[in-house]
């Protein structure tokens, strides 16, 4: 334990001097985000061992990685908890940024009730990280290979009825720093629509704080918007696409007023 402490700890403590200056290289705090996470799944494995691919796991590395994501200067604020149903299970659909979509991951999984993320199949291959993952039951998917793909999507399905499971995935597919949503991946709306269950959108604001283009990654705000369960109830896979559009639509109108307030809260920050 106090070995896990001192990891943690040094790990903040670089995180934090890297956040007083907005000008830090970018590279070297998105490689201390990266270092410290592997180091803090690293330091949890062995507590790990004793109950495989159990949600619970995560737990521990979740509470870490919400200190480093402060450390680094990065807050995140989780809003709408009253529209989560922990006794039922779900499809969780989140739109999808960067690499700090961990610390997105890591507000979630205390709150949405029994967790598995769905990710691709390279996650797998990183260093601590991916057998941590794997841990923590991860569904990992090739996306080269699609009919294995949704093979494997259809048996965790079952899960969501049988064990009140909630899947998380990111339905744009593919990371997306613009003001507008891509389009989404059908395979999310065909596990909704054969399991019969809700699906839970959830928003995230743009991180204004992040610029891979000009390369800073400054002190930033995050919100976070569980919005109220949008049922599947009754579709047929015909009407798949309309499932998509009216999802969509919500996410997108969500997404552009919740970008707008923290893009408004982030300026004070940069004053």
């Amino acid at each position: 334990m106090a070995c896990f402490c001192e990891v943690i700890g040094f790990a903040c403590l670089v995180a934090l001097l890297m956040s007083f200056s907005n000008k830090a290289p970018y590279q070297l705090k998105l490689a201390i985000f990266a270092i410290g996470s592997g180091a803090i799944v690293l330091v949890c494995m062995p507590f790990m061992i004793f109950r495989p691919k159990d949600y619970r796991n995560a737990l521990i590395p979740a509470w870490s990685c919400r200190q480093l994501c402060k450390a680094l200067g990065v807050t995140m604020e989780v809003r709408g908890l009253e529209n989560i149903r922990k006794d039922s299970g779900g499809v969780v659909l989140i739109n999808h940024q960067s690499c700090l979509d961990l610390c997105v991951l890591a507000h979630l999984w205390p709150v949405v009730g029994r967790a598995t993320v769905v990710a691709k199949r390279e996650i797998l291959y990183l260093p601590f990280f991916g057998i941590g993952s794997w841990m923590w039951g991860t569904l990992f998917i090739n996306r080269s290979r699609k009919h294995d793909s949704i093979n494997a999507l259809q048996k965790e399905s079952k899960a969501i009825n049988e064990r009140n499971c909630k899947l998380l995935l990111f339905p744009e597919g593919t990371r997306n720093s613009l003001e507008t949503l891509l389009p989404f991946k059908k395979g999310s709306f065909h596990i909704a629509v054969q399991s019969q269950c809700p699906i839970q959108p959830v928003v995230v604001s743009k991180y204004w704080f992040l610029n891979a283009e000009n390369k800073t990654f400054r002190q930033g705000h995050v919100l976070i918007q569980i919005l109220p369960e949008i049922s599947a109830a009754g579709y047929t896979k015909d009407e798949i696409d309309s499932l998509i559009e009216e999802t969509h639509n919500i996410m997108q109108a969500e997404y552009c007023k919740l970008s707008q307030e923290a893009k408004a809260i982030n300026s004070k920050k940069h004053v």
